[in-house]
């Protein structure tokens, strides 16, 4: 399994919804959903990702992902 990635800025341009929209649905403080949608966190609460599925009509799955990991090999032989 690869690296754990956020798609917040996705799922929010897919819906039209801007941050300061979002904020005021879910009820969180801009500054920590720019940090979400940037991907600069380290943890999410479950009662924050469920206002937010709530609010943008998403699952989980929607929001956080993985992220293929490359083999090394592949990285040594491209040019």
């Amino acid at each position: 399994m690869g690296q754990i990635v956020l798609r917040l800025d996705r799922v929010m341009a897919d819906r039209k919804m801007s941050l300061n929209e979002l904020s005021e649905k879910v009820g969180v403080a801009n500054v920590i959903l720019s940090k979400l949608k940037n991907g600069h966190v380290s943890a999410i609460r479950f009662s924050t990702l469920q206002a937010l599925c709530e609010a943008l009509h998403c699952q989980p799955g929607d929001i956080i992902g993985a992220a293929e990991r490359q083999p090394l090999l592949a990285y040594l032989f491209i040019k």
